[in-house]
């Protein structure tokens, strides 16, 4: 039996385990300005990559959930690991009782479809999360489109600390950025293209830049997930309709507030308000 969530239209969702998440939404913003956005990070439980499916399913539901009972009926799954390991659950499972006509979209999918119009080898690489590469999501998706392209995964446990740290612009991150880029390409020196599988690798793009070699591409996942939602309202305009326009933005944390503000100001330009909510 369906829960009774609000029915008007609401703001559409945005969760991440984290702040990563947060690269996501601030390309969301730029391309559809005009509508109302709520994003919800649960920071008290971060990170989720090294988390198994059973408590990342879990502790996603239930974000999932809450944003539904804050009036959201779009929610985009900001973070790569709740994408892979909870996404399809979600979808198959839990939607059908919980509401059938609230959506639940992740940010694997849009972030592969380009990749048979990028790679020229057919050889392309993937930084993420140990949960995320364990997963296996991008070579599943990759190969449902494009059969041909060989995925090679290369996790990299120390990339979000450096990030959510501060210290993705210092000297100690070379280090790490360097290391991961060897062993990627070790594996496999006929990649052409690499996707950045996690929200927070953007903000490692100058190192990341530095020390990938020359004509290899670099996929970051912001605006192809705001091109692919885009793209997603204008084909279901049913959807479209129950989202509201007001341009604002609201913030949700299971950290404390003050800790979710100084940690966002690394990923976001502007100074925001947080409130502070329990899953």
């Amino acid at each position: 039996m369906a829960k009774l969530f609000p029915t008007v239209p609401g703001p559409i969702g945005v969760f991440d385990s984290g702040y990563g998440g947060l690269t996501i939404l601030s390309k969301i913003r730029e391309v559809l300005p005009g509508y109302d956005y709520v994003y919800l990070g649960d920071n008290a439980r971060t990170p989720y990559g090294s988390r198994s499916f059973e408590i990342v399913y879990e502790f996603t539901l239930q974000a999932v959930t809450k944003l539904f009972e804050m009036g959201c009926h779009l929610v985009i799954l900001a973070c790569n690991t709740a994408s892979a390991k909870a996404l399809r659950s979600i979808q198959t499972n839990d939607l059908p009782h919980l509401d059938p006509a609230r959506r639940v979209l992740g940010v694997i999918r849009p972030t592969v479809e380009c990749i048979g119009d990028i790679t020229l080898s057919r050889h392309i690489g993937v930084l993420a999360t140990a949960g995320t590469i364990r997963s296996e999501s991008y070579p599943l998706e990759v190969h449902k489109l494009f059969p041909d392209i060989r995925v090679t995964g290369q996790a990299c446990p120390m990339w979000v600390p450096l990030v959510e740290n501060n210290e993705a612009q210092g000297e100690g991150a070379d280090y790490f950025v360097r290391h991961y880029i060897d062993d990627l390409l070790g594996a496999d020196p006929r990649i052409d293209t690499v996707i950045l599988g996690c929200t927070h690798y953007p903000l490692l793009l100058p190192k990341i830049r530095k020390y990938m070699p020359p004509g290899i591409r670099i996929v970051a996942q912001g605006e192809l997930v705001a091109g692919s939602l885009k793209d997603y309202l204008c084909r279901h305009p049913e959807m479209d309709m129950r989202c509201t326009r007001g341009g604002q933005c609201r913030y949700y944390t299971t950290e404390a507030e003050e800790k979710f503000c100084e940690s966002a100001s690394t990923f976001l330009n502007e100074r925001i308000e947080v409130e502070q909510i329990e899953l």
